[in-house]
């Protein structure tokens, strides 16, 4: 009986023994395991633990940019003519919203859009990053994605603090105030055309700036698009800040974790005037309002007077102290954004285009404005002040009569009297004269033209340098020009000449004549080249600057509105001292001639009419009237006058003559300049403090206030 119950107790040590050797194993195993653990922990929080909470930190910052405060635009006085102010802007955090489901996604945008009273459809195209499928130019996000996109601007403070207040009602909105232009319009001024906008930078200049290391833009920024805005861009725009800021895992801002301060842009001085510019404005109005209930016994209706520009000018620098054009714009349209509608109208030609600044990009025959010029020319060309020509009622070009426009027959006379009365008969023989001695042959293009030379030599023609952008550069229509414009026009008038079937009215006479000798350059055209008719168009700016050379002696200066750009502080960074662009192409001896002509225009020609009483004997102002004929349109008034210290001229388009339409405006903004009351001369009433331009600049006070220039003794 034992045997069995011996062999039981044996098998049962054993199992027993096995049992214990795969605990200890397991037990082995359980404590390797977490001793690896223990090390690994220990290796992760001890060793390593710096730079895990490094990456863990950075997954819950983000850097948001902070735009810097843009530089002021100043008059020469310290005037703010551009400045800035607080907007409250509401904005969209796209991190948050991408977290909702999609029904709660468009119950907030519809709610945002209520508030701010701005379409649904709007919004979500502002909420789309510029690039994605979707994406619209001009109203897509440029930005950083983690930025807040802006939806709505210069909302009321009360739906900004009902967002603000009513978080739980909308999620992942921001409403903040933010840095926006603004215009102070002192004396009332416009001044959009020189000023210029802004608008979002586009993803193409963002990559440029990229490429060209340029830090001070980024996704959200806004760039000059026009005028001293794009102009000087680089000195207005500032340095962009950076802040960081914690977010927690529904990207909600937590606090601020750091913060690069940015640096505010710079101040730029202008040698504009805002009460010279203020005048200008006013005059230049209502002599277009006056035009438009004039009767013009032409065209049996009244004027249309359909735009206009004033430019007044430094004669000694070509320093620009008034500039206005005719119709403009209010430049606060571009702030926050301009809508479609706003934008159509700008390029509007119904509403006259008014994003067309016509001093400097408008283009217009100069009609008698020209003929000093032309003067000029003759004199520095075989003819001499003892040279009589007649002052006819016409003159017979072939099988055309070409007759006085504005002057009476006065028989012989010389250049002085002929410019004085602005005698059309008479330069219709100075300019036939030329072509006779030099280009009787019409398809001669390299012929002799003194008085085409002595155009180029004044500048027209080309741009004049101006520190604004999209300058026009006018046109001299000159034996070149008119081959060239020939080829370019022949295909379609050759076309409309073979549809011709016996059609005699104008345009199809005009189109058989081209098609077969629109290159040839006639008589009729040298001389109504001569009294500034014809193909010939020049910029109000052009003409300011050849008249300012008749003034100054023979400079012909680049128009400038800069005067210098300050720093924050007040330190002046950099001054832009008067340039010129070369010297007339003319003696002496001429030049004085027609200055001296011209001081009769405002006494005893065209002018004097609208000079009566004036004190022409302590304010020397010349002077030169102009109607230019257009086919189709009604005349465009000129009138150009200066002094040694400024020079004044206006240009109203489809108003009639010169003296008659722009004179008492012109009269006006002399009164201003030299504070003219009746026959009395007073500097203390002047619009500039001393009757000329400060040389000095406005000082910048610690505490933000500027003081106007010391003037000097």
């Amino acid at each position: 009986m034992r045997g069995p119950s011996a062999g039981g107790s044996a098998n049962g040590s054993q199992e027993s023994h096995k049992s214990r050797l795969r605990l200890v194993v397991i037990q082995a195993l359980v404590f390797s395991l977490f001793a690896t653990l223990f090390v690994r922990l220990y290796y992760m929080q001890v060793v390593g633990g710096d730079d895990y909470h490094a990456q863990a930190a950075s997954q819950s910052v983000r850097e948001i940019v902070v735009q810097p405060q843009r530089g002021l635009i100043v008059d020469d006085q310290g005037r703010p003519l551009v400045a800035n102010r607080t907007s409250w802007v509401v904005s969209v955090d796209r991190t948050m919203l991408g977290k909702m489901s999609s029904g709660q996604r468009d119950k907030l945008v519809a709610r945002l859009g209520e508030v701010v009273d701005e379409r649904v459809a709007l919004i979500k195209k502002r909420l789309v990053t510029c690039g994605e499928t979707g994406s619209v130019p001009g109203v897509c996000w440029n930005g950083s994605p983690y930025q807040p996109v802006p939806v709505a601007s210069d909302v009321r403070q009360k739906v900004a603090l009902r967002i603000l207040e009513q978080p739980e009602d909308f999620p992942a909105v921001v409403a903040e105030q933010q840095s926006v232009r603004a215009y102070p319009r002192p004396y009332g001024v416009n001044l959009a055309h020189v000023l210029g906008y802004l608008s979002p930078i586009t993803e193409k200049e963002l990559d440029q700036a990229g490429k060209d290391g340029d830090q001070s833009v980024n996704g959200a920024s806004s760039v000059g698009r026009a005028g001293v805005e794009k102009e000087y861009d680089r000195w207005l725009r500032g340095m962009p800040g950076y802040k960081s800021v914690t977010v927690d895992s529904m990207g909600r801002v937590l606090g601020d974790d750091s913060e690069v301060v940015g640096q505010p842009g710079d101040t730029l001085v202008t040698s504009i005037d805002a009460k010279v510019q203020g005048v200008v404005e006013r005059q230049l109005a209502q002599t277009i309002k006056t035009a438009r209930h004039t009767y013009d016994a032409v065209t049996h209706r009244n004027y249309r007077a359909d735009s206009g520009a004033v430019v007044v000018m430094e004669a000694k620098t070509g320093r620009l102290v008034a500039m206005a054009s005719q119709p403009t714009y209010d430049p606060s349209v571009w702030v926050g954004g301009i809508s479609k509608k706003q934008l159509a109208r700008l390029y509007s030609e119904k509403a006259g285009t008014p994003l067309l600044g016509r001093a400097t990009q408008g283009q217009f025959a100069p009609g008698s404005t020209w003929k000093p010029i032309m003067a000029v020319g003759a004199l520095n060309n075989g003819m001499t002040p003892q040279t009589r020509l007649d002052c006819s009622s016409g003159f017979q070009v072939g099988n055309r009569w070409f007759k006085n426009y504005e002057s009476a027959s006065y028989g012989y006379i010389g250049f002085d009297r002929a410019l004085q009365l602005s005698c059309d008969t008479f330069f219709y023989r100075v300019g036939y004269h030329f072509w006779q001695k030099f280009g009787t042959d019409p398809t001669d293009v390299n012929a002799k033209d003194p008085l085409v030379q002595q155009a180029k030599s004044f500048g027209f023609g080309r741009e004049t340098g101006l520190d604004l952008p999209g300058e026009a550069s006018g046109r001299i229509a000159d034996r070149k020009w008119k081959l060239a414009y020939w080829k370019a026009m022949r295909g379609y008038y050759c076309k409309i000449d073979s549809r011709r079937n016996g059609q005699n009215d104008f345009l199809h006479v005009f189109a058989h004549e081209f098609c077969l000798e629109g290159n040839y350059y006639r008589a009729g055209d040298a001389v109504n080249y001569a009294i500034g008719q014809g193909d010939t168009i020049v910029t109000p700016l052009q003409l300011a600057r050849a008249y300012a050379a008749l003034s100054n002696g023979g400079t012909l200066w680049k128009p400038r509105v800069a005067k210098a750009i300050v720093g924050p502080d007040g330190t002046v960074l950099q001054r832009f001292a008067p340039e010129a662009a070369g010297r007339v192409d003319a003696s002496k001896a001429s030049l004085r001639y027609v200055d001296q002509a011209l001081l009769g225009t405002p006494k005893v020609g065209t002018l004097a009419w609208k000079f009566i009483d004036f004190p022409l004997d302590k304010v020397h102002i010349r002077g030169k009237t102009g109607s230019a004929e257009v086919y189709g349109k009604q005349s465009t008034s000129w009138v150009a006058t200066y002094d040694k210290n400024y020079v004044v001229v206006m240009m109203v388009s489809q108003a009639g003559t010169g003296s008659g339409t722009s004179g008492p405006a012109v009269r006006k903004i002399w009164e201003s300049l030299y504070g003219i009351h009746g026959m009395d001369v007073r500097p203390k009433d002047s619009a500039i403090p001393g009757t000329t331009p400060p040389a000095r600049l406005p000082t910048f006070m610690k505490d933000g206030s500027i003081l106007p220039p010391a003037r000097e003794d």
